[in-house]
């Protein structure tokens, strides 16, 4: 596969100065030069992106992300190492970059177009499309001084795309959008993906990382922990972020503030015992054994259904059915009963977790707790995740297997 970003030994810089509010006559008086330290942003990068796939940057702030993008998209230059890109690359890094608040929607559509080197004559080609995706069409003769944040994103969005790049930068201005839109970025980037674009996307917003990013880089104090897939590079940055974290008896990782934890994790089948393997179409019962160190008021039980490859299938809470006691104490149970579970064959990792009713505060996560194994049963699905449990009708004759 051929590379689109080549990034080599980057590293860039920025002077950290000791002294305050320095005046230019005092630094003469005293014949002495300002005092600064060194502060590597990016500290010896290296990795590559193949054309065509959609990259993650992650980490936490201050890691350099938003730097790297910058230097990739050449709106700031690294002091060393070379970073090479094929193809035509356009970036939104910054909330309404390039616009003038004076002027409308319309103007700045124009305006923001022929920065990303695109002609009069081409913007007049694509305006209405750039309108529609970005939803504006009531808005587009307002001044974009009279703009929500989301309508900003919106618009500098669509105009980053809409210039046919072979790859796009995005910066986390993404997370403003509303539900609608993030779901239209979506599938626009798989639009992208799918007609040979590259796309790097820099987010805190890690679900959606996992879903939309073949690999993803892991950056720490401006240096390169760990490239690979989404999935395994997302699931280490999850498990450091927790400084109270320790690794489970079952081999997982967990962590939360421990005034309640969840003691053990059990399969039960239709004949109330423990299993580790059922059959699809099975009733099964999830069970949490819990064990309060001290009262808690308003406790929220979940759990996540996983494969192995970390898509997940389901995360059902207590909160969200209403299923919230006022408070717990001491030792017990509770149960997650699945009239008729539809999950296809396969090895599939439960999630288990006790939160608070914010659902904000862990006081213990238990991420792959517990393994289990399905087989073939009824519907006799095999692909995907999820049996849909159809019947086929029409011009078809059924056959005995």
């Amino acid at each position: 596969m051929a590379t689109a970003i080549s990034v080599e030994h980057v590293t860039k810089s920025f002077r950290l100065y000791n002294e305050r509010n320095q005046s230019l006559k005092a630094m003469v008086l005293a014949r002495a030069r300002a005092r600064y330290e060194e502060f590597h942003a990016v500290d010896d990068v290296s990795f590559e992106i193949p054309a065509g796939t959609t990259f993650g940057l992650v980490g936490e702030n201050g890691s350099g992300k938003s730097t790297l993008l910058k230097c990739i998209a050449r709106i700031l230059r690294p002091e060393r190492g070379t970073i090479r890109t094929e193809g035509k690359v356009s970036a939104l890094l910054e909330l309404g970059a390039g616009f003038h608040p004076e002027l409308s929607g319309r103007d700045n559509t124009y305006l923001n177009g022929s920065i990303l080197g695109l002609s009069r004559k081409q913007i007049d080609a694509r305006f209405d499309q750039i309108v529609d995706f970005a939803g504006l069409e009531k808005f587009i003769d307002t001044p974009v001084k009279n703009y929500s944040s989301g309508m900003y994103v919106r618009l500098g969005f669509s105009i980053a795309i809409n210039v046919d790049p072979d790859i796009l930068l995005v910066d986390e201005v993404l997370a403003v959008g509303d539900e609608q839109f993030q779901r239209k970025c979506s599938e626009k980037f798989l639009e992208l993906r799918e007609s040979g674009k590259t796309v790097v996307v820099v987010s805190h917003a890690l679900g959606s990382l996992r879903n939309l990013c073949d690999d993803v880089a892991l950056l720490e104090h401006g240096k390169l922990r760990a490239v690979g897939p989404a999935v395994e590079v997302i699931d280490t940055y999850l498990d450091d972020v927790h400084e109270d974290r320790e690794i489970d008896s079952e081999g997982g990782v967990r962590w939360g503030s421990s005034e309640g934890r969840i003691d053990n994790v059990e399969l039960i089948d239709q004949s109330g015992r423990p299993t580790t393997s059922f059959c699809t179409g099975d009733p099964i019962t999830i069970r949490l054994h819990y064990r309060m160190r001290e009262p808690l008021d308003r406790p929220v039980f979940g759990i996540a259904i996983e494969t192995l490859e970390g898509v997940v299938v389901s995360g059902p809470n207590t909160r969200q059915t209403g299923a919230v006691p006022d408070q717990l104490d001491g030792a017990g149970s509770v149960d997650l009963v699945i009239a008729r579970c539809l999950l296809v064959p396969g090895t599939y990792d439960i999630t288990a977790s006790l939160f608070d009713y914010s659902c904000t505060h862990a006081y213990d996560y238990r991420r792959r707790a517990f393994r289990f194994d399905v087989e073939r049963g009824d519907p006799a699905e095999e692909y995907g995740v999820i049996a849909l449990d159809g019947r086929w009708a029409g011009d078809v004759v059924a056959a005995p297997l």
